[in-house]
């Protein structure tokens, strides 16, 4: 009796030991879960509602703030975002590009008339302000936005003070599609958007790839839009 009491008491103290866990499990109990903030590269289709994003689908999803960001300030409730699109980095190299090359044409010029030391100094004088109008472009590049909503179409920029084109699409006259020389070279192009209202200054989309497409899809947009399909009645 000692000994099958003995036994008893040891299978009731493993089957009473919690089972083993690992190391994930652990963590898990630790660490809450936090749902992460989901912005996106590329096309997508985003809802904005009152408590946050809603994605119905996209491309590339990445854990940023645009999407918020998007919501808080920009989208109204129910806008569903059909595109969203940043300028081409070449962006940068052509907005930079003309002031490159006047600084370079005094800095040849002070070398071919000058004595060595102004045209060192001219030299050095203007590398420095070649890298501070690459850098600034770098910077327009990074406060530039391109956004197509079922009700609007919108362009952000600015460096210090965001600026906000929004133009509704009903009231959208024109969209259409200009190249220049340099941009035909990089298969690039600018997407004018002219309003019905001439008081209303046009807005564009510079330097963005694959334009054809990108404006047929502004085009079906604003005619689905001006027929009442999609999210327009709700403007």
């Amino acid at each position: 009796m000692p000994q099958l009491t003995e036994s008893l008491e040891l299978n009731l103290s493993v089957s009473a030991a919690p089972p083993p866990t690992s190391r994930m499990e652990r963590r898990a109990r630790r660490e809450p879960d936090v749902a992460p903030r989901v912005a996106l590269d590329g096309p997508a289709v985003v809802q904005a509602s009152e408590g946050g994003v809603v994605i119905a689908e996209g491309r590339r999803p990445m854990v940023t703030s645009l999407a918020a960001l998007l919501t808080r300030h920009i989208l109204r409730d129910g806008e569903l975002v059909l595109l969203i699109l940043k300028p081409s980095l070449w962006f940068v190299v052509l907005a930079a590009m003309r002031f490159a090359g006047v600084v370079m044409i005094g800095v040849i010029a002070a070398k071919l008339w000058g004595p060595p030391r102004a045209a060192l100094r001219a030299a050095e004088v203007g590398a420095f302000l070649i890298a501070g109008r690459v850098m600034w472009a770098v910077l327009q590049w990074m406060g530039r936005l391109y956004v197509l909503t079922d009700l609007r179409i919108l362009r952000l920029s600015g460096v210090f003070n965001v600026e906000v084109f929004d133009c509704a699409l009903r009231k959208v006259a024109q969209a259409r599609l200009h190249r220049s020389f340099r941009e035909r070279l990089l298969r690039l192009g600018t997407i004018e958007i002219l309003p019905l209202d001439e008081s209303c200054p046009p807005g564009d989309w510079r330097t963005i790839k694959r334009p054809a497409e990108v404006l047929e899809t502004i085009q079906d947009t604003i005619r689905r839009a001006k027929q009442g399909g999609g999210g327009a009645h709700r403007e």
